[in-house]
């Protein structure tokens, strides 16, 4: 992009409404609570700027007081609905995707790429056989994820390599690749072979298989899996198994997927 246009982009950018959304973003499962000081150390801003964006949140109801800490409150719930319902999510979730967790009495997901993260943007699931859990909205380190590794094969080597720059490729089991050559070359035998299979490297007992999801110009937007427990399924038998159902199923998908142009931008770091 030329000089001139992405000094225009910056300076027409709002910094106030990033700041809003970094404050947003600093509230995990596991950190639903927070002071005015982790809140600033976690989005690595002053705190009297993180200050001044929880009172305009607060005021806007999208978070609220509980003592000296801040949590949220349902209406930031609102942000990603306008996204899955631009989507139309439930369409696909009442489809294809229940139509696989039913042929597989297992669990069917669709992800996209956020960062060095795989965001849930829908699943469904026959039955509970895992103690991770997912549910729509829930995010995971790419690197350890059978759909993380589809979506980083279907990156730019420009955008791959930011990706190696930014990502912490930390260990979440003994199994989890970590190493960056190898996690390179894991990523290019998916973009050879269009598929992903791990086990136990996102959490132990976890075994799943991905496929890419295409837009309109071929590119990868999204990814498909199908996850079940090793002590259930080896991962040489899911890929045996489930491969050709995943791939028909991402077909689908894909075709519906066309009249979708915001997906087009989901493959991004």
């Amino acid at each position: 992009m030329p000089k001139e246009h992405t000094g225009t982009r910056r300076r027409e950018a709002m910094g106030g409404l990033a700041k809003g959304l970094a404050v947003i973003r600093t509230f995990k499962r596991d950190h639903a609570s927070l002071s005015l000081s982790e809140i600033a150390r976690s989005a690595g801003m002053p705190a009297a700027t993180a200050r001044r964006c929880l009172l305009t949140l607060e005021e806007l109801g999208y978070v609220t007081r509980s003592g000296r800490d801040f949590v949220l409150r349902p209406k930031v719930l609102e942000l990603g609905a306008a996204y899955l319902d631009s989507m139309d999510i439930e369409h696909l979730t009442k489809t294809h995707l229940e139509e696989l967790a039913r042929n597989t009495t297992d669990s069917a997901a669709l992800c996209v790429l956020d960062g060095t993260e795989i965001v849930y943007v829908a699943r469904t699931s026959v039955r509970t056989l895992l103690r991770l859990e997912a549910h729509v909205g829930s995010r995971f380190p790419a690197h350890a994820t059978s759909m993380g590794r589809v979506l980083l094969a279907g990156l730019t080597p420009e955008r791959l390599e930011l990706f190696f720059q930014t990502a912490k490729l930390e260990p979440l089991t003994d199994q989890t690749v970590t190493n960056p050559a190898r996690l390179r070359q894991l990523i290019e035998e998916c973009r050879k072979s269009g598929y992903s299979a791990v086990e136990d490297e996102l959490a132990y007992g976890v075994v799943a298989l991905a496929v890419p999801v295409f837009d309109q110009r071929g590119r990868v937007v999204a990814a498909l899996n199908s996850s079940s427990h090793s002590k259930k399924i080896s991962k040489a038998r899911l890929v045996r198994e489930r491969l050709a159902m995943l791939q028909q199923s991402s077909e689908q998908i894909s075709a519906d997927l066309r009249g979708l142009p915001g997906l087009s931008l989901s493959a991004t770091v």
